[in-house]
């Protein structure tokens, strides 16, 4: 068991800013006038178009099981203050879960996930973590998993899920499942991602943050899903006082603006499609760029992300000292890199996440080029960035200086 955190202080890590649908621009124009914000939780027309929106992802909901806040970590903050204990989070994991557990004063336990994937640990790892947190006195009463999960880009298999799912409950765990990028599957119909909330209803939270498909990254909008049970209508009430408290709110025309995407009108789902499609190409390049210079990692199925690992290259890269995750990080800056120390490895290990959004352009004109573009490896700025990125991992871990 590790009891600890990601980087104290991490710096702040935004969602790529894509250009914005005009559809979503006219629609937050329309409602600019407004003064007010909307209620704490949403109001009732956000929420009944989020029961939409996850009915259409297999989820019947009603619109008093639904909150919304400016964004996922104001909401994680009010679910683990509602929820009043440990957390348990995988490692790696996204960088911002652990943030809000800390201002909470709640003990962070990280468990490692299993080979095959991230997003879940491993379910024996779960146990034992949990085992270990009450010996010492703690009491953990959450785990956060993720059905596409960020860091590693990976998407945890069923079978693999339910079993940790099983642990967690028997535990007496609630699950919290972030379901951010489940719809920026590489290859739907070779990837099957279920949501928690399917297999254990009564014990599972479903998190969404809408910036990583439905909205702009300028929009800090995020769901949360809670069980139709006497436990699921008490966990709300907490989570709503812990809004209302901090006075998280959504403004007004934003509140307008996302009721219309959680609608996903046609252009929505064509943009989600094609941001899939654009980051699976990218990610099977940039997989194939760093196993090429012999890191080790997992084929990325979803999202923008990949998490390289690159021990094997401990003995060259150290020749260069660079030694920990830090180092590595900066040496890749360029390319969004973000070493492992913040998603809660140790800074130690040689672990560091590449994006895709590196790839996409440095300003909207060259990003929407990226989008539109039928191979994106054609585009010069494209292949440049790749290039550049496979000669500065030669650079760093050729075994000679020459």
């Amino acid at each position: 068991m590790q009891r600890t955190a990601p980087d104290p202080r991490p710096e702040p890590d935004p969602p790529v800013g894509l250009p914005v649908l005009p559809d979503l621009v006219a629609h937050l124009s329309a409602a600019a006038d407004r003064t007010e914000a909307d209620p704490v939780g949403g109001a009732a027309p956000l929420r009944t178009a989020a029961c939409g929106y996850w009915a259409r992802r297999g989820l019947a909901t009603a619109p008093d099981r639904v909150l919304a806040a400016p964004g996922g970590p104001a909401l994680l903050l009010a679910l683990y203050a509602a929820a009043d204990g440990g957390v348990v989070l995988p490692r790696p994991c996204a960088e911002w879960y652990a943030p809000p557990a800390r201002l909470l004063g709640r003990p962070v336990h990280l468990a490692p996930v299993p080979a095959e994937s991230g997003g879940v640990p491993d379910p024996f790892a779960l146990l034992e973590t949990v085992r270990r947190a009450r010996l010492h006195g703690d009491s953990p009463r959450v785990l956060v998993l993720s059905v596409a999960d960020d860091p590693t880009g990976t998407c945890p298999a069923p079978e693999q899920l339910h079993e940790v799912c099983e642990a967690a409950v028997e535990e007496g765990l609630w699950i919290i499942s972030d379901e951010t990028r489940r719809d920026l599957l590489h290859d739907p119909h070779d990837t099957v991602v279920l949501s928690p909330a399917e297999m254990l209803p009564g014990a599972v939270v479903v998190l969404t943050d809408l910036r990583a498909t439905l909205v702009p990254a300028a929009w800090p909008a995020a769901l949360a899903r809670f069980p139709d049970t006497d436990r699921g209508t008490v966990l709300r009430a907490a989570a709503l006082d812990a809004l209302t408290a901090i006075g998280a709110a959504l403004p007004g025309p934003v509140g307008c603006a996302v009721t219309h995407a959680l609608g996903e009108p046609d252009a929505l789902r064509a943009r989600t499609a094609t941001v899939a499609r654009v980051y699976g190409v990218l990610g099977a390049a940039l997989h194939h760029l760093v196993t090429e210079a012999g890191a080790v990692c997992r084929p990325p199925h979803s999202g923008s992300h990949l998490y390289a690992d690159l021990e094997p290259l401990r003995r060259p890269l150290a020749a260069r000292g660079i030694v920990e995750s830090h180092a590595l990080e900066r040496k890749l800056t360029p390319w969004r890199a973000r070493g492992g120390h913040r998603f809660g490895d140790a800074p130690a290990a040689l672990r560091v996440r590449l994006g895709a959004e590196a790839l996409l352009g440095e300003d909207r004109d060259l990003r929407q080029r990226t989008l539109d573009a039928p191979d994106p490896l054609e585009l010069a700025h494209v292949t440049e960035a790749l290039t550049a990125l496979s000669r500065a991992l030669a650079g760093l871990t050729s075994t000679t200086d020459g």
